[in-house]
């Protein structure tokens, strides 16, 4: 960012916070309409608040602080660090996320094996099978978790099984995409797929 006025940072760091008066406010918008590198700046610092917080939505596995406290450089490179820190709060932000999303789903994988399905009409859930019946369409995607489907009617989406089995007859049809998740990875990727265009919605 180019050297503008230190009050021009200020004003975007009190408005991210919700302190800025009408006036400030006004004086900010004008100078970002006239300067790019401040727009390209303001921009990030909303980014980075917006990831921040959804990483406060996600539970840090056990002895997470810990383990990072360990790894940490002795005292004598604590400023190195700090100053490191401080000029890249993005990529520190997308690191944590990551690596608290990760450990979530890894665990999620181990701990969550119930049998759940989307909840749509013109289906029939039979034990731990759903069934698209002949002659009837579902519209949107249909996610079945730790069970079976067997699709004799229409699917206009997609169709993703966890942990399952899926069986065509003759007259089903899907229109989108048939995904078979029953590894860790396979899981882990799927749900980080999810995750980003979640993500993604933020900043739309």
């Amino acid at each position: 960012m180019k050297a503008c006025s230190e009050e021009i940072v200020l004003y975007m760091q009190e408005y991210m916070d919700g302190d800025l008066t009408q006036d400030k406010e006004r004086e900010l918008k004008e100078h970002l309409q006239t300067c790019e590198a401040c727009q390209s700046h303001f921009q990030e610092l909303k980014r980075t608040e917006a990831l921040v917080k959804s990483v406060s939505r996600i539970a840090a596995p056990a002895h997470f602080t810990n383990q990072v406290m360990d790894r940490l450089p002795k005292e004598k490179n604590i400023v190195g660090v700090k100053r490191w820190f401080r000029h890249h709060p993005m990529l520190i932000a997308v690191s944590l996320f990551f690596l608290l999303m990760a450990g979530s789903l890894v665990s999620g994988w181990n701990d969550d094996q119930k049998f759940a399905f989307t909840k749509k009409p013109n289906i029939i859930v039979e034990n731990d099978t759903v069934i698209v019946p002949e002659g009837e369409v579902v519209e949107g995607d249909l996610v079945v978790k730790n069970g079976n489907i067997r699709i004799e009617g229409q699917i206009d989406g997609n169709v993703t099984i966890i942990n399952g089995n899926q069986y065509m007859a003759s007259a089903g049809n899907v229109t989108g995409d048939i995904d078979e998740i029953d590894e860790m990875f396979e899981w882990i990727w799927y749900k980080v797929k999810e995750g980003g265009k979640k993500v993604g919605q933020l900043f739309k």
